[in-house]
């Protein structure tokens, strides 16, 4: 499994102005109230456990990691919002699969349909591109003289994952998603930091877009990270390294 550029991309969305930072801050907040809902113990809840893992790696502050973890009792106790993914098209045929958090079932539909529409893209049907993508757990550990990847390939093996993919700047550990929640807490009692950990989606095979529709399709990636309510996009464009460098 090649995790090539994989982590630059992500570089790149994280290095971006305070103001991006602090939607990132929000979104990862109500995943972390949500998750929290009806158990605010990361010990007996391995799904919030895993959030505020997430949340660590984006550097969230502790005090706003508490803050969201709280309103799951709180102002998000009438809210009640649900987790809802949606599939289609980019311009260039390109697969993409947004993963939300709504409370309102039709502005958010209403919105990813026009953000993609204004983009050359286009809404699909359920399961239309979710099988060109695998469901995995990914950790990123940064690469320092003191971990070498011999350490990091055994580790990871001990903490059941399924593979290690060594970049210049970072290792990429691959899990299957019932096994990410244990190997994460293993590789953490090993005194290992993530610069990522979390659920994701990996498309099995990416495209190459021409520079007027990679234009395109960036726009629109930036539209739908900007909503409210999405939490994630997946897809399977190649961005090229040289425009991640922000």
């Amino acid at each position: 499994m090649s995790g090539h550029s994989k982590w630059h991309n992500i570089q790149a969305k994280k290095g971006k102005a305070d103001a991006a930072r602090g939607k990132l801050f929000t979104k990862i907040g109500r995943e972390l109230a949500v998750a929290a809902k009806g158990n605010p113990n990361p010990a007996t809840n391995s799904k919030l456990a895993d959030v505020i893992a997430k949340a660590k790696a984006n550097n969230m502050p502790n005090d706003n990691i508490e803050r969201s973890i709280k309103r799951a009792a709180g102002e998000l106790g009438d809210r009640e919002y649900k987790e809802l993914t949606y599939e289609g098209y980019g311009v260039g045929g390109a697969a993409v699969i947004i993963s939300t958090l709504t409370d309102n079932n039709n502005r958010t539909a209403g919105d990813i349909r026009a953000i993609m529409s204004k983009h050359g893209g286009s809404l699909g049907t359920t399961g239309s591109v979710s099988y060109m993508f695998e469901n995995k757990g990914l950790i990123v550990v940064e690469h320092t003289p003191e971990l070498s990847e011999d350490e990091i390939t055994e580790l990871a093996i001990e903490a059941g994952a399924d593979d290690v993919v060594a970049e210049e700047d970072v290792f990429e550990i691959y899990t299957t998603v019932p096994v990410f929640s244990e190997a994460r807490k293993y590789l953490e009692g090993k005194g290992l930091e993530f610069l990522q950990a979390e659920l994701t989606m990996i498309p099995q095979n990416k495209i190459e877009l021409p520079a007027d529709k990679l234009e395109t399709f960036r726009k629109m990636l930036d539209k739908l990270e900007e909503n409210d309510d999405v939490q994630n996009v997946y897809h399977n464009v190649e961005l090229p390294e040289e425009e991640e460098e922000d």
